[in-house]
């Protein structure tokens, strides 16, 4: 039986190739950290006001009421959070006519690799491109060139609670075969 591999190691040699390159962007910096956290906020603000969903199947009112909670949190504090892990796409040209660049799928494996770096070091870490909505800005705050889009924003530092259980439906509440059902 071969040996078990461990995250690290499964996390190395396992990635997606499409020949896309995937760069990084470490934000440490108070200033640059305060710029892209006005744009989140700005961003939820937004989301937070058209929200009108107050339960959904999979998703009771209080859970909402506690992910929208958290949400905010996060949005009013997002400058006090140690890191803020920017993952872009780096492409030959510039998007004609400066359009959002498709490719964005190619990162999203890489950030959940940062995710699971991030948990097995009891690190806290969630994925967000809502405050990259506003591209110009996020261009201009991060001096992207215009071969360059950012897809994901991952706040990273350590928790302020404990890592409790997480709640997983059962597969045959979540997985439908051939069609919806």
């Amino acid at each position: 039986m071969p040996e078990e591999m461990g995250v690290f190691e499964v996390i190395y040699n396992c990635r997606a190739m499409r020949r896309l390159k995937v760069r990084w962007i470490i934000v440490r910096d108070p200033g640059q950290k305060r710029k892209l956290a006005d744009l989140n906020r700005i961003a939820i603000d937004r989301i937070i006001e058209m929200d009108t969903v107050v339960e959904l199947p999979h998703h009771p009112k209080a859970k909402r009421d506690r992910m929208r909670e958290a949400v905010l949190w996060q949005a009013e504090h997002m400058h006090e959070i140690p890191a803020l892990i920017i993952a872009c796409t780096e492409y030959e040209q510039p998007a004609p006519d400066g359009a959002p660049r498709p490719g964005g799928g190619s990162v999203w494996p890489a950030v959940q690799n940062v995710l699971l770096a991030a948990r097995a070091l009891g690190l806290g870490a969630g994925p967000t491109s809502v405050g990259l909505a506003n591209r110009a800005a996020v261009k201009e705050v991060l001096s992207l060139p215009d071969t360059v889009e950012a897809h994901a924003l991952v706040p990273v530092g350590y928790p302020m609670g404990k890592f409790g259980p997480v709640t997983r439906l059962p597969v045959e509440e979540t997985v439908s075969w051939d069609r919806w059902a």
